[in-house]
């Protein structure tokens, strides 16, 4: 009786050991693969909402003000959005290529 109860002891402890040991390896696994794919997951949701966002925004060709696409008009110039055509090369102008004209008096 005795030689039964260490044989059973030994391959109880056997088992525990076995499965406690692969129990582990899971678990470092798993956490490994969490710490490398949460990360990897959250880079994807914020380019996916960054395109988004980059598809939604119009400049106006007229004065060259940046929307978010909510209004059809300019906030700055009130050119319609929508009508403007960007491939032609006459209505397309430039901020930095405008000039404003300033009449200078003299003041006494």
């Amino acid at each position: 009786m005795n030689k039964s109860l260490v044989t059973y002891s030994l391959i109880f402890l056997i088992l525990i050991a076995l499965f406690g040991f692969n129990f582990f390896l899971s678990l470092i696994g798993n956490l490994l693969l969490l710490v490398f794919l949460v990360p990897l997951l959250i880079f994807l949701i914020l380019l996916i909402s960054f395109n988004s966002l980059k598809s939604k925004v119009n400049t106006c060709n007229k004065c060259g003000t940046i929307s978010l696409g909510i209004h059809n008009t300019c906030m700055n110039c009130g050119a319609e959005l929508e009508d403007i055509n960007p491939n032609s090369a006459d209505s397309l102008q430039k901020p930095s290529e405008t000039t404003i004209e300033v009449k200078a008096e003299e003041i006494k």
